[in-house]
C-alpha cells in the first residue's frame, strides 16, 4: 500500500535520488522531474531522467509535469514509454534533420504529416525522407515511407516501393497509404471523429 516519490526540478538530483532509494528499499517507485518548466524545456528534462531510470529498471509510475495542458503531459508520458519500448508502440514518424541535401522542406512535409495522422493507434513506423542518398534506405526500413528529390516523391510500403508522385501529392498519399495499412491490420478508418484522418481500434 506505499509509493514513494522523491521528486526534483533537476533531472540529475532527482536521477541520483531515485538510485540511491532503489538501493535502499523496494516500494514502488514514482518517478517525476517535478515543475520541469515549459513544454520544450520539461520534456527534455523528463525524457533525459525517465530514460536513464526506467532503462534501469528503476521505476513503476510516471508523472511528466509540464507548464503545458495536461494532455500535452500524457503525450510525452506516453513517447517516452513508447521509446523505451515500455508500452506497445503506435504511430512513430522518422525524419530527416537540416542538410545540405534535402531537395524539399522536410520540415513542413514532416508537419503535414504527423498532423493529418493524428490520433493513429496502430503500430505504424512512417519515414518522411528528404534526399535520395539516405532516403530509400529509411523508408526501405519503415512500415511505410517517402524518398523525396526533384520534385517527386518514391512511396515505400513493407520495403517496396509500390508508386513514384508529385512531390504536391506526398502528403495525400502517404496519409491514404496509412489508412490502407491501418485497415489490413483490423482497425477501422470510418471511426474517425471528423478531427482528420483519425483512426481507432475497432
Amino acid at each position: 500500500d506505499i509509493k514513494i516519490s522523491v521528486k526534483h526540478n533537476d533531472p540529475v538530483v532527482m536521477v541520483n535520488a531515485y538510485r540511491l532509494l532503489a538501493e535502499r528499499c523496494d516500494y514502488p517507485l514514482h518517478l517525476g522531474v517535478t515543475e520541469a518548466g515549459p513544454a520544450f524545456q520539461g520534456t527534455v528534462k523528463s525524457a533525459v531522467a525517465f530514460g536513464a531510470l526506467l532503462s534501469e529498471g528503476i521505476g513503476d509510475t510516471i508523472r511528466v509535469s509540464l507548464s503545458a495542458p495536461p494532455a500535452e503531459e500524457v503525450k510525452v508520458g506516453i513517447q517516452i514509454l513508447e521509446s523505451l519500448g515500455l508500452r506497445e508502440r503506435r504511430l512513430e514518424i522518422v525524419s530527416c534533420p537540416s542538410c545540405g541535401r534535402a531537395q524539399v522542406d522536410v520540415y513542413k512535409l514532416a508537419d503535414e504529416v504527423t498532423a493529418g495522422l493524428e490520433g493513429m493507434t496502430v503500430p505504424l513506423r512512417v519515414a518522411v525522407m528528404g534526399c535520395v542518398v539516405n532516403g530509400p534506405g529509411e523508408a526501405r526500413e519503415a512500415d511505410l515511407g517517402v524518398a523525396s528529390g526533384n520534385g517527386k516523391g518514391q512511396i515505400f510500403v513493407k520495403g517496396e516501393v509500390i508508386k513514384t508522385v508529385p512531390e504536391s501529392k506526398i502528403v495525400d498519399t502517404l496519409i491514404e497509404e496509412a489508412l490502407k495499412i491501418a485497415e489490413r491490420m483490423g482497425v477501422d478508418p470510418q471511426e474517425a471523429d471528423g478531427a482528420g484522418p483519425t483512426v481507432t481500434v475497432a
